[in-house]
């Protein structure tokens, strides 16, 4: 039988989720730059300026940020 989920495993749960959005916005922006004929340092400070965006959208949406709730 399951039980309910514990306050810990939402927080944890949340924690991935969030990091996991963090790390798609980085990497698209990334994916982006492979469409045109650009250096491999450009597509790493896109895939960087990916990541400041993704955390920037997290914390606007949900205002405990990357800590959970």
């Amino acid at each position: 039988m399951v039980g309910p989920t514990t306050r810990e495993e939402r927080r944890a749960a949340s924690r991935r989720f969030k990091a996991g959005f963090v790390v798609l916005v980085g990497l698209s922006a990334g994916l982006i730059t492979l469409q045109g004929d650009v250096s491999i340092l450009l597509t790493l400070l896109s895939v960087l300026a990916g990541l400041l965006v993704g955390v920037v959208v997290v914390a606007f949406a949900f205002p405990s940020g990357l800590r959970g709730n």
